[in-house]
């Protein structure tokens, strides 16, 4: 084979081979998110940091991942519009596979993450079991909260799968801590939809 045919040979290869989702990094954490997670896009990322004295530490970097199906449908209502807070509320509560991915950056012990989600789950219906799936936790491991269909949460913590929960509210709750009207912080709520302008169709 002349070299010629041996190089549109192998142009044509790569071009019928599927494109490869490349990983988004964090920035300010250099933790890496895979751009895809099953048949749900990465819409973006964000760090929780937390005031520890005079010290601001990194405690994980989260990413949200939305169903591809949302984002071609009930979502694709705002492009041009992602810092409506109607958009948000979409994200929060709208009924579609969608999934937070905490990747800690810090050991964390069990009282410690616990006690987090206690300050802004306060209230909720759930909060008890919710708290409990949670142990001391070690830098690197990573927690997976994922709304399906019907306002079940599921959710997986270091590889393990925890019992869902059957309860909307509470779903959305979970959602709301980075994404709601209050949420943990502001710049992670804008961070979590850094890609939408590029996702939604």
């Amino acid at each position: 084979m002349d070299t010629t045919r041996h190089a549109a040979l192998l142009l044509a290869l790569s071009l019928a081979a599927p494109a490869i989702a490349q990983d988004v990094m964090e920035p300010k954490s250099g933790v890496k998110f895979s751009a895809k997670s099953g048949e749900m896009s990465l819409l973006g990322v964000g760090l929780r940091v937390k005031k520890v004295a005079f010290v601001t530490a990194k405690v994980y970097a989260v990413g949200l991942y939305v169903a591809d199906s949302a984002l071609s449908g009930p979502l694709a209502a705002y492009k041009g519009k992602t810092d409506s807070s109607d958009f948000y509320k979409e994200l929060v509560t709208g009924d579609f596979e969608k999934q937070i991915a905490m990747k800690f950056t810090r050991d964390l012990s069990a009282d410690q993450i616990r006690g987090g989600f206690r300050e802004t789950l306060a209230g909720t219906s759930k909060l008890d079991l919710f708290v409990g799936y949670f142990g001391d936790t070690k830098q690197g491991q990573e927690c997976l909260l994922t709304w399906k269909p019907g306002g079940i949460l599921e959710v997986k913590v270091a590889g393990l799968n925890k019992p869902p929960i059957n309860d909307k509210t509470f779903a959305s709750a979970v959602f709301g801590i980075w994404l709601g009207e209050k949420p943990i912080q502001e710049d992670i709520k804008k961070g979590l939809v850094s890609r939408a302008t590029e996702l939604l169709k």
